[in-house]
């Protein structure tokens, strides 16, 4: 298992609380499921942090790596082994709290409407499939402090995000708490995400990676990550 475990990679994206970097070293909660995950398999790697279009194209490119958290969807359900959840992401509209002339009761409601996404993501997919564009109602960025900060800048009048993760994404950004609002869940962008490998990962390796996170999955931290109890 030591070649394996040498040549293994792992990549995602910052994403609080699900990925955060404390310390010059990748935490948050989904972070502990992939490391005890790894634990459980008898492996170590570092966790390297990219943009997600970079993180994306390293896992679809690169053998024996692997990418968190990813949408498990149809167009990518045979380009990954899928290792197991480490999240339950409940996404919707997110602006902040002073912009009160925004109150939409479906996506309907946005007219001319900004929301910053993150390049190549799940919702940023989605959204362009419901007729929005680029350049329009969708400004891009790299990763998600990055909409954030579109946000705080009013560069853009909303971004898509986790509503426990608000309080957080107030703090990294040194903004008071309170500041932001979630006000609009969107249900078809609620979603189990994804540990997954690599399409040529070593089977042998995907195998015991699986087997590992089944038993993660019997731990409180997985429950209460699941949950939403962080």
């Amino acid at each position: 298992m030591g070649v394996e475990a040498a040549s293994l990679r792992i990549v995602t994206e910052l994403s609080p609380p699900h990925q955060t970097v404390e310390n010059g070293r990748v935490a948050g909660v989904s972070t502990q499921i992939v490391e005890a995950t790894l634990q459980q398999a008898g492996l170590q790697s570092r966790i390297e942090v990219y943009p997600w279009a970079r993180a994306f194209y390293i896992a679809t490119s690169v053998p024996n790596v692997l990418i968190y958290n990813i949408a498990r969807t149809a167009e990518r359900e045979n380009e990954f082994h899928w290792i197991g959840p480490v999240a339950n992401y409940r996404l919707g509209l997110v602006r902040l709290a002073e912009r009160t002339d925004l109150a939409p009761n479906h996506l309907q409601d946005l007219g001319s409407a900004v929301i910053a996404v993150q390049r190549d993501d799940f919702s940023y997919h989605w959204l362009k499939q419901q007729g929005m564009r680029v350049g329009k109602e969708l400004q891009l960025s790299a990763d998600i402090l990055e909409s954030w900060r579109l946000l705080l800048k009013g560069k853009v009048d909303y971004v898509i995000d986790d509503e426990a993760a608000l309080r957080l994404m107030e703090r990294q950004l040194v903004q008071p708490q309170g500041s932001t609002r979630f006000v609009l869940a969107i249900p078809q962008l609620e979603q189990k995400t994804y540990l997954a490998a690599s399409k040529d990962t070593d089977p042998a390796l995907v195998k015991k990676l699986q087997q590992a996170h089944l038993q993660v999955q019997t731990t409180a931290l997985y429950q209460n990550v699941m949950a939403g109890r962080f």
